[in-house]
């Protein structure tokens, strides 16, 4: 609960299936929307890769700084796999 508003934040979590090529472009795209929270890559028998933390309240632009290492790690791990599983937590309220 956001002690501020008084209201509850709703988290729910949806998976993603991509190509390796796509993984980037995919990537980028959940961090753009704003609302995403955390971000889970897993093979395709559901083994962790990658957990990709965001951080609330962060602005979409400073979190493209933060997190372009994770990026440059995942075009080299993009070229090693066919496809990947992404799990995605998303809130109600856009990070902003």
């Amino acid at each position: 609960m956001d002690e501020e508003t008084g209201k509850t934040e709703r988290t729910w979590t949806e998976e993603i299936e991509v190509a390796g090529t796509e993984l980037i472009d995919r990537i980028k795209e959940l961090i753009k929307a704003g609302n995403v929270r955390r971000v889970i890559l897993r093979t395709p028998d559901n083994k962790l890769l990658l957990e990709i933390p965001l951080t609330a309240g962060a602005v979409a632009g400073g979190v493209f700084v933060l997190v372009a290492p994770v990026l440059a790690a995942l075009g080299a791990m993009a070229a090693l796999l066919a496809k990947v599983k992404i799990q995605v937590v998303r809130t109600d309220q856009p990070n902003l």
